[in-house]
C-alpha cells in the first residue's frame, strides 16, 4: 500500500477522500453568516464583498492558505454565492498546458470566480499567463514562432481569482503579490468545532447529545473535515448499537474502537511519537532518519502528521531535528527523562 492510500484511509487525515466529496457538499454552509469560526477572516471578507457590490466591481483576487480541511474550498463557494457569481473550479496539477488555463480564462464571464486549489503546484510557465490576467484582465497569446512570432493581447471579462494553498512558502513572490487579500485559516477552537457538529448533526438527522458533542469535538484535531468524518463514523456505530442515538457512552465506545485517543491522535501519530521516544531517546533526530524508521516519506510527516502534533506541543522542531516534549512522554505513559537528557 502506498503512502497516498494510507493517508486517505486515516480517519484523522485532513485530506478529503473521494467518498466524502458528496457529504462535504451536503454539509457545506452556503452563506458567510453560517460559516462557523475564522471570525477575523469573515469580518474582512464581509466588508470587501459589500464594498465590491456597492461599486459593482469584482472582488480583488483572494489567496487562502492553511492546513487541509479548514474550509478554503467552502469559503470560495460562499464568496461566489455572496457575489451572485458562478464559480469555476480547478487545481494547480490539473492545469498541465497553457491552453488549459487560456481556455478557462477566455470563457469566464463578468464577475465570475475562478478557484484554483493547490495553486502552489502551478507550472511556472502557466503561472506567468496569470500575471496579465490578474492585473489587466487580458490574455497574451503568442502566434507563430521565432523572429516572426507575434503577441496578441486578448481582453478578458473582469473576474476574481481565488487561490488556495497549504504551502505558502512554495508560492512565488510575483504571484503572491498580485493577490489583493491574503487570509490565513487557523485551526478551530473546540467551541467552534462543537457548533459545527451540532449544525451538521441536524442536517444528517442525527440525535447528538451534549456530552457526546463535546467529546467528539475534543478529538477532531480542531479541523471541521475531521469532525464531520468522526460524526459520520460515530453515527454508524450508534445506528447499530443504540438505535441511532449518540450519547456520551456511545461516542466513547466508538472512538475507542476507532483508536482515536483523548487528544485526537490515531495509531500513526502514536507510532511516530513512540519511535521518537523508544528508538531515539526522544530526539533530536533528523527528519529523514525518523521517516525511514516508520516507513513514511519526509514530506508526509512534515505536512500531514506534524502540524497537529506541534499544535498540541507533543513534538518540537529544532535545528538538529525532531524531538519529543515532556507532554508527549506523559501522554504515552512514559517516564520523562531527567532534565538535560531530553533537552
Amino acid at each position: 500500500m502506498n503512502n497516498i492510500e494510507e493517508i486517505s484511509e486515516r480517519l484523522t487525515a485532513p485530506e478529503v477522500g473521494e467518498e466524502e466529496i458528496s457529504l462535504e457538499i451536503c454539509l457545506r454552509p452556503q452563506e458567510l453568516r453560517d460559516f462557523v469560526g475564522q471570525a477575523p477572516i469573515k469580518q474582512n471578507l464581509d466588508i470587501a464583498i459589500q464594498a465590491a457590490k456597492k461599486r459593482k466591481d469584482p472582488l480583488e483576487h483572494i489567496l487562502l492558505y492553511g492546513n487541509p480541511g479548514l474550509g478554503k474550498t467552502t469559503l470560495a463557494h460562499i464568496i461566489s454565492k455572496e457575489m451572485n457569481g458562478n464559480i469555476k473550479v480547478t487545481s494547480g496539477p490539473a492545469l498541465e498546458k497553457i491552453g488549459d488555463l487560456a481556455a478557462i480564462l477566455s470563457n469566464l464571464q463578468e464577475g465570475e470566480i475562478l478557484f484554483i486549489d493547490e495553486i502552489h503546484r502551478l507550472n511556472k510557465t502557466i503561472e506567468e499567463i496569470l500575471y496579465p490576467a490578474m492585473e489587466d484582465y487580458s490574455l497574451d497569446i503568442v502566434i507563430g514562432s521565432g523572429p516572426a512570432a507575434k503577441i496578441i493581447r486578448m481582453p478578458l471579462a473582469r473576474f476574481t481569482l481565488i487561490g488556495a494553498t497549504t504551502k505558502m512558502s512554495l508560492l512565488s513572490g510575483p504571484l503572491r503579490d498580485r493577490f489583493g487579500h491574503t487570509f490565513h485559516l487557523n485551526f478551530y477552537e473546540i467551541e467552534d468545532i462543537a457548533t459545527i457538529l451540532r449544525r451538521n448533526a441536524k442536517l444528517l438527522n442525527v440525535e447528538l447529545g451534549t456530552e457526546a458533542t463535546d467529546l467528539i469535538a475534543t478529538r477532531a484535531r480542531r479541523t471541521p473535515r475531521i469532525a464531520n468524518r468522526l460524526l459520520k463514523r460515530v453515527r454508524d456505530f450508534a445506528e447499530v448499537k443504540n438505535e441511532g442515538k449518540i450519547n456520551e457512552d456511545v461516542a466513547k465506545e466508538s472512538l475507542k474502537m476507532l483508536s482515536i485517543d483523548a487528544h485526537g491522535l490515531d495509531e500513526v501519530d502514536r507510532r511516530l511519537l513512540q519511535t521518537l521516544i523508544e528508538k531515539f531517546n526522544g530526539g533530536p533526530t533528523g527528519l529523514n532518519t525518523l521517516a525511514a524508521s516508520i516507513a513514511e516519506e519526509m514530506e508526509t510527516i512534515e505536512n500531514i502528521y506534524e502540524p497537529f502534533l506541534l499544535q498540541l506541543g507533543l513534538i518540537e522542531r529544532t535545528p538538529r531535528g525532531r524531538k519529543a516534549t515532556p507532554a508527549a512522554y506523559a501522554h504515552l505513559g512514559y517516564d520523562a527523562p531527567k532534565t538535560g537528557t531530553l533537552f
